[in-house]
């Protein structure tokens, strides 16, 4: 993890956010592009060598496209298209070669460390800018201003996903409130922290050990329990995350969305996901979900819209089959849900149909989290444990 480093506050947060605060309007931007060029490059290069310094030129390259983008020009096509294929490129190579090659080994599979760091949060703000522009949504700002907005480092690994017209007036902004900020800033980072290590790493020293052997050996409430305890792991692994990032942003004076919203708690699977990885859920609505029509096409075509946007929330998690398994069964759920809702009309309010939905939301959330951790066959094994024992 690398908001768990001395090096990440003591050699790029701190120095980057309290020069960002005492410099002009004019270097503010040059501040965040300096220090975050350095640190992609030095946990790049710690975790992957120079072909992951090297992926510094992807930034490079979006930044001067980006710069030909107008409304309705073909240039932001061209954007679009060249984050799909980076992204694909990048992070899928071996998954969609490895379905071609099926029974054979892939003679064209790429070995060694090929991923960009925090290519997944990146590659989702250049296809967000490339098509904001196009529809005319958000200004195309300066040079220095684009790149800090895809370089602001504390966002760069786990998110949250900015939008660029947020993003642009906080920047510009004369950053004030030095001692609330940092107050604030410090506080959700300590919350962050603390989520990461007394909770999640508490957690994966037991939920990381299963494997298709214990699953055979272990009882069904044993595999309750650890089904629920890796949805708390996971939980307070990605919402710890998102602490950090926000509160390293808050002590730039800058403010980033909020990703989660207590998701366990909430009565359907639609609330869950409005309160799960927000800026993500946001991010496929506005940018996959609405441009397939949405809810104002017939009802078949909006169960496909869910379909497909749980696809590709299952893909951007992960390239394996398990993840592609794992976004359908969300999927799935959400049609339901969609389906049983317009059924019954309006759900009932009484304290008992709230804590029941609530109850089957989290415990099916919580066991599809086994084709998110598990391999394909193994998630198969686990499911088969549970109904047959």
């Amino acid at each position: 993890m690398i908001f768990n480093t001395f090096v990440y506050y003591l050699v790029f947060l701190l120095p980057a956010a309290t020069i960002y605060r005492v410099v002009s309007e004019r270097l503010r931007p040059w501040i965040i592009i300096g220090f975050g060029s350095g640190f992609f490059l030095y946990f790049a290069y710690s975790m992957a060598g120079w072909w992951g310094a090297a992926c510094l030129a992807i930034f490079l390259w979006e930044s001067i496209v980006s710069r030909l983008y107008r409304p309705n020009s073909r240039w932001c096509f061209w954007g679009l298209a060249q984050s799909v294929i980076l992204l694909c490129i990048f992070k899928y190579w071996n998954f969609f070669t490895g379905l071609i090659f099926w029974h054979t080994p892939n003679p064209i599979r790429w070995g060694g460390q090929f991923l960009p760091l925090g290519i997944s949060f990146f590659t989702f703000e250049f296809y967000h800018y490339a098509w904001d522009r196009q529809a005319g949504k958000t200004e195309s700002g300066s040079l220095s201003e684009y790149l800090a907005f895809i370089l602001f480092f504390p966002t760069m690994v786990a998110g949250p996903i900015k939008r660029y017209q947020d993003f642009l007036p906080k920047l510009r902004a004369k950053p004030t409130g030095w001692g609330r900020d940092w107050e604030r800033g410090g506080t959700r980072i300590l919350t962050g922290l603390v989520k990461k290590f007394a909770v999640a790493d508490l957690m994966t020293a037991w939920t990381d050990h299963l494997n298709g052997r214990d699953i055979l050996q272990a009882h069904r409430g044993t595999l309750l329990l650890w089904i629920f305890a890796y949805g708390i792991k996971i939980y307070a692994d990605f919402s710890g995350y998102s602490d950090i990032a926000i509160g390293s942003a808050r002590l730039f004076g800058i403010r980033v969305p909020e990703n989660f919203d207590w998701p366990y708690g909430r009565r359907n699977i639609q609330r869950f996901w409005q309160c799960w990885h927000i800026s993500l859920t946001r991010w496929l609505m506005d940018y996959i979900y609405i441009p397939m029509g949405g809810s104002r096409v017939v009802s078949w075509r909006i169960y496909l819209n869910l379909m497909v946007v749980m696809l590709v929330s299952g893909l951007w998690h992960g390239a394996g089959l398990n993840f592609v398994v794992w976004g359908l069964v969300h999927g799935v759920m959400l049609a339901l849900h969609r389906f049983w809702r317009h059924w019954r009309g309006a759900a009932s309010e009484s304290p008992a149909a709230v804590w029941s939905s609530r109850i089957l939301t989290f415990v099916l959330v919580n066991l599809a989290w086994a084709f998110f951790c598990m391999n394909l066959h193994d998630a198969m094994l686990f499911f088969r444990k549970l109904v047959i024992g």
